[in-house]
């Protein structure tokens, strides 16, 4: 497993842990004294080390490569999975994925941008950016729920829609503008959760639902904290100070009321334990359609449109 520099402490006491239950085992010696001690002490600095990240360190955790992306998650919490392919116009972008599966007997129609886990994968998926024919394929999908009237779910992680000359000559633009119009009308309760990076509009592209939701881990914004900073100081360097004035983290969304909740990780983040962290969502999940199927169809779709309204600061 890949560590980040924060990580490194933890796992040097992890690793002398594992040493003393080798030791244990194989020599017949009692120490579980000094291992119930050990235990809590790197419990303790688990707390202390997750509790106090600072918002780069939050980023560089919506990245690591061992985290659970979209399609790890939708085949831990449902029962039968079948991914539906393409736009009916260019082709099936596979940075984007979705199709029906069901939790408890219950159908949802998942829908997320998909990375890869290796060089041939990441390439494949094209990093999770997604072309116009990506999005395009989410809201036929979208709709194809609506026509069935089956509730939404959208996985966000995607460090933005794919910036290249063919996308924009296809109509990248438009296909993100037309999903965000579709969105607000769709009568099924549509959730989104940002599992990842929640980066630009290509985030934004399947992103407006009756509940928003962040892990924990994970940011969400207008841009990069790498591209912010090459903009404002013309070199990444200060990427992090970027992230601290973005204020990209899902605390921050809370407290901005540009997210309507946070979802927990477990101690240590998602990538520590993906069956833990793929329960806690699917519990999200379930309780937030609940909610919202007591809704009618009006009701939910004027709040939705009151909701995002009312975000941001403006005046007359």
């Amino acid at each position: 497993m890949m560590l980040l520099d924060f990580e490194k402490p933890i796992a040097e006491l992890e690793l002398k842990l594992e040493d003393m239950k080798r030791l244990t085992n194989e020599r017949d010696v009692d120490i579980s004294g000094a291992i119930k001690n050990l235990e809590s002490k790197i419990v303790n600095l688990k707390k202390e080390t997750f509790n106090n990240l600072t918002r780069w360190q939050r980023v560089q955790l919506s990245r690591h490569p061992d985290r659970p992306y979209t399609l790890d998650y939708i085949y831990e919490i449902t029962d039968d999975f079948i991914e539906l392919h393409g736009d009916r116009n260019v082709k099936d972008d596979k940075a984007m994925v979705g199709g029906f599966g069901s939790i408890d007997g219950k159908t949802y129609m998942f829908i997320g941008q998909q990375k890869g886990r290796n060089t041939r994968q990441r390439q494949e998926r094209n990093f999770g950016m997604a072309n116009p024919e990506g999005y395009r394929k989410a809201l036929r999908l979208m709709h194809l729920a609506e026509k069935f009237n089956k509730p939404i779910v959208t996985l966000i992680d995607t460090p933005g829609a794919f910036p290249g000359l063919e996308a924009e000559e296809r109509g990248q633009g438009e296909a993100i503008a037309r999903n965000l119009k579709e969105m607000f009308q769709l009568k099924v309760p549509v959730i989104c959760i940002i599992i990842g990076e929640g980066a630009s509009g290509g985030a934004l592209g399947i992103a407006i639902g009756d509940k928003v939701m962040m892990m924990e881990n994970t940011w969400y914004s207008v841009i990069s904290p790498e591209s912010c900073s090459s903009i404002l100081w013309r070199s990444w360097d200060y990427k992090e100070q970027a992230a601290e004035a973005l204020k990209l983290t899902a605390k921050d969304m809370l407290k901005l009321k540009l997210i309507d909740e946070v979802i927990d990780e477990p101690l240590g983040g998602a990538h520590t334990s993906q069956k833990q962290a793929a329960h806690i969502l699917k519990k999200s999940i379930v309780d937030s359609i609940k909610m919202l199927e007591k809704q009618s169809e009006e009701e939910r779709i004027s709040a939705r449109i009151d909701k995002f309204c009312s975000m941001g600061v403006f005046t007359e």
